[in-house]
């Protein structure tokens, strides 16, 4: 299966509370990280919600 490399690139500050849960449940927790999640719909649902915080790239 597919995996996709999440990178957060925007602060928690001022967000709402369930984006900040959106990028705390994926794996993130300061600006620059990257985690590597498996590419499925539920992954690819959180990634919407916080689609303006962070950087996705497929990996092979």
């Amino acid at each position: 299966m597919a995996k996709l490399e999440i990178t957060l690139k925007k602060s928690f500050i001022g967000k709402k509370d369930g984006q900040i849960a959106t990028c705390k449940a994926l794996g993130l927790k300061k600006i620059g990280q990257s985690v590597v999640r498996e590419d499925n719909k539920a992954t690819r649902g959180m990634i919407k919600k916080v689609s303006f915080m962070v950087d996705v790239n497929e990996l092979n």
